[in-house]
């Protein structure tokens, strides 16, 4: 469906037909994000399963360098999170290429990927064994990772292969939070990760494609940001890894360009978008004769979408903080309204972290995919990823 300016815009009528959307989704990607419930219960399986002991025998490290990319990378994100401020050691996400300088014998390197052949999860495990770091590997099973593992009698955990790696945030942050939880930094518990899995499933049971866009709320998320430019706000570091994995799915599920971070660097600068040429001044210049739907006189637009939490951990007491995070995610919402900027509230639910983090994220999920949906997209195969790993890689394939 083309626009006035000869762009592409959303079809809600496509979101209410459920062949059509089975159709323009070959690669399953909406089966794949409803299994997010299965993903936790399947996945700590198979952690249980997995021999962790020399972890907890070898006692606590130094640091956590959690090594991965994409889906993969931001499971150092949630560990960090999940573990909280009082966590006794550093937790660092690594998104490139082999390990930190600094990592060596007193440290432990969890090298994370899917598919279980990402060079970057695969470099850093490499470079773990060679600097006797303690190596835990997570990722598809018979493949080089494992190989890799094995070879350093060093801990693997394989994931479910049910979803595509933009679909497996559960299967790839389960494994990393037990094996976190073998090491003692984290209080992750059977009672939490049941919790977790039932409220994924309810929500992918909400989000489900037969569910009409006025009763689906993953839709009318979609169609509230189709056309706009996307800027996802999070108001707690918790509510931030969300933030930025909406941002994630949004571009590569969707195609959107987004902006994704914290309220606390918003308030420093970034709150200024609001003000600017797609926020407050585009509203200023607006005809207020014309028909609110008339997409060609409103143009291009903000849309602000807000990840609230509420708190840090429950068992931390700072309680200002908590204080500060609400009061700045009520200013923003305050001064987006302001400015005539449409503003989504999305409010974390549940007792533990990975529960809360769990409901900022499974709306959202769908959302994406909805979104790439009603413009006729479809959400698994994106040209320009394909084109650049194979212009990326100087070698052909089977050499490797």
């Amino acid at each position: 469906m083309a626009g006035v300016n000869g762009h592409r815009v959303a079809d809600e009528s496509l979101l209410d037909d459920e062949k059509s959307m089975v159709a323009n989704d070959p690669g399953g990607m909406l089966r794949a994000t409803a299994s997010a419930g299965a993903q936790v219960r399947e996945s700590a399986a198979l952690a249980a399963e997995a021999d962790l002991s020399p972890l907890a025998d070898e006692g606590r490290p130094r640091a956590v360098v959690v090594a991965g990319i994409g889906t993969a990378g931001l499971t150092g994100n949630i560990l960090a999170t999940v573990a909280g401020h009082r966590c006794p050691v550093p937790i660092i996400g690594h998104r490139s290429a082999g390990i930190p300088g600094w990592v060596g014998a007193a440290d432990v390197v969890f090298a994370v990927s899917a598919s279980g052949r990402s060079p970057e999860a695969l470099a850093a495990a490499e470079a773990a064994v060679r600097r006797g770091a303690r190596l835990v590997a997570i990722g598809n099973p018979d493949t080089e990772l494992q190989a890799m593992a094995e070879r350093a009698r060093s801990p693997f955990i394989p994931v479910p292969r049910r979803a595509p790696a933009r679909a497996s945030l559960w299967g790839l942050a389960v494994p990393v939070l037990l094996a976190a939880r073998a090491i003692g930094l984290v209080k992750v518990n059977e009672a939490d990760l049941a919790e977790t899995a039932t409220r994924l499933d309810a929500d992918a049971e909400r989000c489900r494609p037969g569910a009409d866009s006025f009763v689906n709320p993953a839709k009318s998320l979609a169609l509230g940001l189709a056309g706009s430019i996307p800027i996802v706000w999070g108001s707690s570091p918790l509510a931030t890894v969300a933030a930025r994995r909406f941002a994630d799915t949004l571009a590569a599920n969707a195609r959107y360009p987004v902006m994704a971070g914290a309220l606390g660097e918003a308030g420093r600068g970034r709150v200024g978008l609001l003000d600017g040429v797609f926020g407050g001044l585009a509203e200023s210049s607006r005809d207020i004769f014309a028909d609110p739907g008339d997409e060609e006189e409103a143009g291009t637009r903000l849309r602000l979408v807000v990840f609230r939490d509420g708190g840090l951990n429950p068992e931390d007491d700072a309680d200002e903080p908590v204080a500060v995070e609400e009061r700045r995610a009520d200013a923003v919402q305050t001064i987006a309204e302001r400015r005539g900027v449409r503003c989504d509230v999305l409010t974390a639910e549940g007792g533990s972290a990975i529960e809360r983090l769990a409901s900022l994220t499974a709306v959202p999920d769908f959302a994406s995919l909805y979104l790439a949906l009603a413009h006729g997209l479809d959400p698994m195969a994106v040209p320009a990823i394909s084109e650049m790993k194979e212009l990326s890689n100087p070698m052909p394939e089977g050499i490797q």
